[in-house]
């Protein structure tokens, strides 16, 4: 590409402006879906050397004019091929209709298709926009495909997902290779897109760099280095541990401290200078026990932890794992509330029954605090926001972050999170078996660490989400979250 695109997402809106950009520039629009069409067919001849034979489903619009077009260059390399046409042909127009007019193949209706031994499939239906539920006749295609165990390559995006947010609408192809064009979508990351997908691949296709990040608002991107790794501090001889900070790990009462030793080990490892377990009287021998490298500080209420803050080197805070839901939360974070806070846990659920309490401690400030929920707590603090299906997981975290004046990790398999300035960072690093108890305190420690080097919150936490996701691949399936501990490393 002319111009580094990186890691950038456009949502099809977007995409759609970028096609539009493009032809109003003089970029001839045939010529790229040329070669649209003709990367797709390159791509199917290159996996599927032995293919039999290709059938090529081709849609109502320019995703179908892609796959005209690969017909056609399929054709030309000497393969065989069939193509299945939804919709009425005759009412194809621009574009799509000149592709399917120079293809020198005759298309049968989409639903006579039958799948043979040796098939492979063409997935030019829908792209990236549709935005409804696919057509019976389609669902009828599409089943028959997955129950015949075709190989599918699609066309943009898998027919059924939805660009924007990932979501299966009614029912989706499960494609074994996806060729997009310029870059990827929210939906080829999102769950449950990302599994539907199989290997993107991103083809230039001759937009100019320029035009696409004009048409893009830049806010959407996948969580990589090169959106933070420039702000970590290099490590030099100099450096000593008051340089790389002080975290500040709350415990709960006895019998209830591992989550808490988790996370303060794990910030130890991320980097932090200095952690401290700040713990009540009754749990100092139970922590004291089983830590060394941690310091250890007693504060049992809200009047100890005043006194303990007249210490100004107290900048970062790691509240909520394992700590107890209720008042004790509540007034622990409002006398945290000038200080750098990673909340988890506990502390996003003591504000169950009136999350704008916790919103109102933050609204007038700099974004210092990273609020880490997972599906349930989220829907805890923000109720209404997750509870409307018109919002993609995206949407939902740039509404939350803003409505909280907090940097939002919103925990999953897909985990997004989000800055109260509308940018965005979907991860994809972290393996299936981090789902494990735990895991979620390790990270939180892990976060707090890059605070107390002094990130700034969002991309602490977008540090840290992706460290948490390359030390799961660390240690492998089967883990505990001791095993994660053992692993964290800094980048």
């Amino acid at each position: 590409m002319a111009e580094k695109l990186g890691d950038l997402l456009l949502t099809p809106a977007e995409m759609a402006a970028v096609d539009a950009a493009a032809a109003a520039s003089g970029i001839a629009s045939f010529g790229l879906m040329w070669s649209a069409g003709a990367a797709v067919a390159g791509a199917a001849l290159r996996l599927y050397p032995g293919a039999l034979r290709f059938a090529v489903l081709c849609g109502p619009g320019n995703n179908g004019g892609d796959g005209y077009v690969a017909a056609r260059r399929l054709v030309e390399s000497g393969a065989e091929v069939a193509v299945f046409h939804f919709g009425d042909p005759a009412r194809l127009h621009g574009d799509a209709a000149r592709a399917r007019a120079e293809c020198a193949l005759a298309s049968q209706p989409l639903n006579v298709y039958v799948s043979r031994p040796g098939d492979v499939v063409v997935d030019a239906i829908f792209g990236a926009g549709l935005g409804r539920d696919v057509p019976l006749q389609v669902r009828s295609v599409i089943e028959k495909v997955t129950d015949a165990a075709v190989p599918v390559i699609s066309v943009d995006l898998p027919s059924g997902l939805d660009g924007r947010s990932g979501e299966v609408l009614g029912t989706a192809f499960k494609a074994a290779h996806t060729v997009t064009f310029m870059t990827r979508k929210p939906g080829h990351l999102l769950m449950p897109g990302r599994e539907l997908c199989g290997r993107v691949e991103v083809t230039d296709i001759g937009i100019p760099g320029r035009i696409i990040k004009f048409c893009s608002s830049g806010m959407i991107a996948e969580n990589t280095p090169e959106k933070w790794a420039h702000l970590l501090a290099p490590a030099k001889l100099e450096t000593h541990k008051y340089k790389r900070g002080h975290l500040a790990v709350f415990s709960g009462g006895a019998g209830r401290t591992g989550a808490a030793r988790m996370s303060a080990m794990a910030g130890l490892k991320a980097g932090a200078g200095l952690v401290t377990i700040a713990t009540p009287g009754d749990a100092m021998a139970e922590n004291s026990a089983h830590l060394t490298a941690v310091m250890l500080h007693v504060v049992d209420d809200a009047m100890a932890l005043r006194d303990w803050l007249a210490d100004k080197r107290l900048q970062t805070f790691v509240l909520g794992p394992g700590f107890g839901i209720g008042a004790r939360t509540r007034d622990f974070i409002a006398a945290l509330k000038d200080r750098h806070l990673v909340l988890d846990a506990d502390a996003i659920t003591s504000f169950k029954e009136d999350p704008r309490e916790l919103f109102k401690l933050f609204a007038e400030d700099e974004p210092h605090v990273v609020l880490t929920p997972h599906e349930g707590e989220f829907a805890r603090l923000f109720p209404d926001i997750a509870a409307d299906k018109r919002l993609s997981k995206v949407e939902k975290a740039q509404a939350s972050a803003q409505r909280a004046n907090a940097a939002i990790v919103y925990k999953g398999a897909d985990t997004v999170i989000a800055s109260p300035d509308g940018r965005v960072l979907i991860n994809t690093n972290a393996p299936v078996w981090l789902a494990t108890a735990g895991s979620g305190d390790v990270l939180s420690g892990m976060i707090g660490a890059l605070l107390a080097q002094g990130l700034p919150a969002f991309e602490a936490a977008a540090c840290g989400v992706y460290l948490h996701g390359e030390a799961g691949q660390r240690v492998g399936k089967g883990l505990t979250a001791e095993d994660l501990v053992a692993h964290v490393r800094p980048l």
